[in-house]
């Protein structure tokens, strides 16, 4: 039954409502109608989560074909579950890192505090501050992050993860011998020193290697990795010689020694290692510590058991 005095209100206005109402005040009825507001969890996420398009984003992204790369997808996404999200942050640190206002005031991992040299010096020798060229002109990438968990194995995704424009990967994890179910490609490869290939032959010629530091002897690292500085950080067995010297009343060894000239021989009596693979590494002065421990044997200050000193 119609109403004489039947009043159409106006629509809500505020556009970041997700619905509008338009109602019929008629005679004495009451009508309430109710907004759906949005509502976020603690962290500032969209509380009720789905993978529906959000209103504003359908018409932009609802009929491109499936597969087609979406420009600005992930950002507009994130930032329609995430109010907070930022796109414009820098990939990399570029000889402008000192203007980023915020991370210069925290320590490593959240900034950089007190390594403001040592990277100043750092950039100024490298002078690469961002992806290759021809990643830069692609006016969309598709990216993927590959994990190194064992659910990969037998998945066969290889050619699947290789369709990507961008392939990221973790620390040493290795792709020949694997390329069934990781594929072949490389494009990043983000580390940090205890997670880093120690053999430069081991990184594919056409990645770029991402350095991730969280805490402040990382960036003392990565100095050394750019300028070819040979570091002198002792074994753990020299190590506990010298806690032993300082603790105990007498002090023996066994199992110690490197002999060069068996280089086949192995170098653990736990695995296959052989002997060569300790030219290799960068962190330890093999020929100092051989120099040092053979002094304490022939003063006989310690006992080598196995005569490998």
């Amino acid at each position: 039954m119609a109403c004489a005095d039947e009043v159409s209100a106006p629509k809500v206005p505020f556009s970041f409502l997700p619905l509008q109402c338009s109602v019929q005040m008629c005679c004495n009825s009451r009508i309430l109608c109710l907004l759906s507001l949005p509502v976020y969890d603690k962290q500032g996420f969209l509380l009720q989560l789905d993978t529906k398009l959000p209103p504003e984003l359908v018409y932009k992204y609802g009929n491109l074909s499936e597969g087609v790369c979406k420009p600005g997808y992930t950002a507009a996404k994130m930032t329609s579950i995430y109010p907070k999200f930022v796109k414009p942050a820098p990939m990399f640190l570029d000889r402008n890192f000192k203007q980023l206002g915020k991370v210069r005031n925290y320590l490593p991992p959240f900034g950089f505090k007190t390594q403001e040299k040592l990277i100043e010096s750092i950039l100024t020798t490298t002078k690469m501050y961002g992806l290759t060229e021809d990643m830069d002109s692609l006016s969309c990438k598709k990216c993927i992050i590959v994990g190194n968990g064992g659910i990969l194995s037998n998945k066969s995704l290889g050619p699947r993860i290789d369709d990507y424009d961008v392939v990221i990967r973790l620390n040493e994890a290795p792709v020949k011998g694997y390329r069934k179910d990781v594929g072949t490609k490389t494009t990043l490869r983000i580390t940090y020193p205890e997670g880093a290939m120690q053999r430069p032959e081991n990184y594919e010629k056409d990645s770029l290697f991402v350095f991730s530091a969280f805490k402040p002897l990382d960036f003392k690292w990565l100095r050394q990795i750019v300028f070819q500085e040979k570091p002198n950080i002792p074994t753990l067995g020299t190590v506990a010689i010298t806690m032993a010297l300082h603790n105990c009343d007498e002090v023996a060894v066994a199992g110690f020694g490197y002999d060069m000239n068996t280089p086949h021989a192995p170098l653990h009596y736990y695995e296959t290692v052989k002997m060569s693979t300790i030219k290799e590494s960068w962190t330890h002065d093999i020929s100092k510590e051989k120099e040092f421990l053979r002094k304490l044997v022939k003063a006989n200050v310690i006992t080598d058991l196995t005569n490998g000193i």
